[in-house]
């Protein structure tokens, strides 16, 4: 099988698994995902079926909505890529990948690193910020039945893991335990310097928000 082919297949089976996800989890969060590792990878020298079989997989079964449990993706994508006869090398890079590309909160660390992990994590990471990512977190909040904002609970900064997975709190908090950290948690220069631009756009929003809240414009 030719990677074009591989890649189409991937991208319809992709497209099948998550045709009921959650609207900031779907297929398009899939395909922006992979626009952005294709827009990364042209500086960097890598292997790019990984990166497009890995950008394609990375959320195919996300833990949030498995009840937290971070086996089922990995093992779905080993499965698509053994059923198509892909090499024992590129599907352990791309599960690998998948296993670390998540941000989980408190202190975890990669347990696995390349070129193409970095890649992809920056461009999962770049669709969790600017106005997509706000755009998601209050999908995800809505659909999670969380309140917007609320003054008198203050973002938590020091969540271990658990803390962070099984987190209720309100969408605004989540700007503060995850969106504007990730600026700072950019792997490539490329994602560096888009993360710098939505960052700021993110900076914007809440300003304009707390404004609005407080009843000042």
């Amino acid at each position: 099988m030719s990677n074009l082919d591989l890649i189409n297949k991937t991208i319809l089976f992709v497209k099948g698994k998550l045709a009921n996800a959650e609207g900031g989890h779907d297929w398009f969060h899939i395909q922006r995902v992979y626009k952005n590792a294709l827009l990364i990878a042209k500086g960097e020298v890598c292997d790019e079926t990984v990166i497009k079989l890995s950008a394609l997989l990375h959320d195919i079964a996300d833990s949030k909505f498995y009840d937290g449990d971070e086996t089922v993706g990995p093992k779905v994508a080993r499965e698509f890529l053994e059923g198509e006869g892909v090499s024992e090398a590129v599907i352990s890079h791309v599960i690998q990948i998948i296993d670390n590309v998540s941000f989980k909160g408190g202190k975890t660390e990669k347990t696995f690193s390349s070129i193409e992990l970095n890649i992809v994590q920056d461009a999962d990471r770049l669709d969790a910020i600017g106005a997509i990512g706000i755009a998601r977190a209050f999908n995800y909040g809505g659909f999670k039945n969380r309140v917007m904002y609320d003054p008198q609970i203050a973002p938590n900064l020091h969540m271990s893991k658990e803390e962070y997975k099984n987190s209720q709190a309100p969408t605004i908090n989540h700007f503060y335990e995850k969106l504007l950290l990730l600026k700072d948690k950019m792997n490539t220069e490329t994602g560096k310097a888009i993360a710098k631009e939505r960052h700021h756009y993110m900076q914007g929003f809440l300003a304009q928000f707390y404004s609005e809240w407080d009843g000042e414009s």
